[in-house]
């Protein structure tokens, strides 16, 4: 084997254990659960109405707006995490940063719970 090659034998070892593991589990479930479907758990679900509408049918506004908060605040937790890490060494620079960060946030956050883009009826 080349030397190269040699470094990446560890990944092909561990993708070969990992694809084993899922294959394990899938298998295990298949055995072991009890397989009976019924017409409501096979029927499609999607976005709260029947999937075979229209497909051209508006969809509620309430479904994008769920889904752009989510991304929001799921980066805002992304950006946390690795500041949260390197607080150390960024100082009080990027400690300010951040606080400014999420006060933008914040407001953010503040103004649709004031307008009522959290409630759902």
């Amino acid at each position: 084997m080349a030397p190269i090659l040699a470094n990446y034998f560890p990944i092909l070892v561990f993708s070969a254990i990992a694809g084993l593991i899922a294959i394990a589990m899938v298998a295990g479930s298949v055995l072991v659960a009890k397989q009976k479907p019924y017409p409501e758990k096979l029927s499609a679900y999607e976005c709260g109405f029947e999937a075979f509408d229209d497909a051209r049918r508006r969809f509620d506004v309430r479904f994008y707006l769920v889904a752009i908060l989510f991304i929001i605040f799921d980066l805002e937790v992304a950006f946390l995490f690795p500041w949260a890490v390197s607080l150390r060494e960024i100082g009080m620079f990027g400690f300010w940063s951040m606080m400014a960060f999420l006060g933008v946030l914040t407001v953010g956050f503040i103004y649709e719970w004031n307008k009522g883009a959290l409630e759902w009826e």
